[in-house]
This record gives structure tokens, sequence and C-alpha cells, in this order.
């Protein structure tokens, strides 16, 4: 799955090609105390698929299928997170060596369609995994010129009021121990996407809403939700 994002003086264009995204849960306290769920001890890891990558100004998709299961409501979340793109093969690296596997950042939003996030069986999977679901962009920072990606202001607007706003400071497990811990179970791959996590704030979005998840010194990602229903 390929998807073009441009580099930060926006005159090279680099094709991002993604064999996996590993997003993760629960690594901001506030978003933890805003689920009533427990600190994790280890990094809480989930998939999302690639066929969810849409570039900024491109549109989030809310499927008429959604509403074939009689929901009372249907419920699609957006989570402004920051994401790290891998640049070379990381198999069992360690936290001090991680960052160098690192060939840059952006912006990321998990889109989460919850009634079947927290109704499958199997888990979060198909929940996190719709066609749209995955907004990257607007650019993508190489590691060299974002030297301390633990110290970025991060927040979320929809329709222009902010809904999210915190700093990566406050992630529960950084970078260098996230690459780490995924590389000793799933080798990652140039161009695999590791979602951060995202902090308090989540809410619904619905037909017409425009979501900006902006990252200090990366950008602005911005898409628009379009609700297809049938």
């Amino acid at each position: 799955m390929g998807i073009k994002l441009p580099c930060p003086d926006e005159t090279n264009i680099f094709e991002l090609k993604t064999s996996k995204i590993i997003a993760l849960g629960l690594n901001y306290q506030d978003h933890i105390e805003e689920t009533g769920t427990e600190t994790p001890v280890e990094p809480v890891l989930f998939a999302k698929t690639p066929n969810v990558l849409v570039a900024s100004g491109e549109d989030i998709i809310i499927p008429p299928f959604l509403y074939e299961y009689g929901f009372e409501n249907v419920v699609v979340h957006y989570e402004a997170e920051l994401a790290v793109v891998m640049g070379r093969k990381a198999h069992c690296v360690s936290e001090s060596e991680a960052i160098e596997y690192v060939l840059g950042y952006t912006c990321f939003n998990d889109v989460s369609q919850r009634n079947l996030q927290f109704s499958d069986i199997s888990g979060w999977f198909r929940g996190k995994s719709l066609d749209t679901f995955g907004p990257i962009g607007p650019r993508i920072v190489p590691a060299g010129q974002l030297p301390d990606p633990h110290n970025l202001d991060i927040q979320c607007r929809l329709n222009g009021r902010t809904v999210q706003r915190s700093n990566t400071s406050k992630m529960i497990f950084s970078i260098p121990e996230t690459i780490a811990f995924i590389s000793k179970q799933i080798t990652l791959e140039p161009g695999d996407i590791i979602a951060t996590g995202t902090p308090s704030g989540v809410g619904p979005v619905s037909d017409g809403d425009v979501v900006e998840v902006e990252i200090q010194n990366i950008g602005i990602l911005r898409n628009r939700v379009v609700d297809i229903r049938g």
C-alpha cells in the first residue's frame, strides 16, 4: 500500500510503502483515566491495516454497511497521534539504538469505529481497520530534523474547536521503548508505521465534520468526514 507525502521542503515527494501499522493503546495517562482502565505495564499493541491510509485533504468515509446492524447510534471517534515511520528493517533492536531505525515522524488520526471495536468477539481489528480510517500527513519530517520527538505539542480540532491538547512528553512508553518492545516480537520493515497513542479528549465525528490533527514542527493533518449511508 503506497501513499505519497511531501518531505519538509515540500519539493521532494516520499512514497510511503507500508506493510503494517502497529498502534499503541492507552499510552497517555489522561486517556487511561477517561476510559476507566488500568495503567499498562507494557505497551498495549493493536493492528491497523494499510487500507486505512489516506492523505491530508482526503475524506474519512463512514461506510453505509454500519447502518445494517441496527446500532442505536453509529459511533466513530477521532484520535490524534504522533506516528513513527520506520526507515530500516528492525529485529530485536535495543532501546539505545532504536531511533537509528526511524525514518521520520508525521501526524496520524487513529479513526475508530466503536460499535465494532467493542462488540466483535475477535477484538479491535475490524473497528480500527475500515477503509480511510487512518489519515496520515501532511508531511514526513526526517528524524534528524526533529531531534526530540518526546517534547511536541499535539492537538486535535473538530470544526475549529480544540478537543484534544497535550504534549508527547506525556507518553507512558517512549518511542525507543516501543520500537524495542515491538521488534523483539514482530520484525519492522521500512515504511511500517507505529502510532504512539492518543491523549484524552477523544470524541465522535459525523457527516460534514472537519478534523485537524496538529503536531508542533510537523504540521496540520486535515480531513473531512463523509457519511455515505445508503
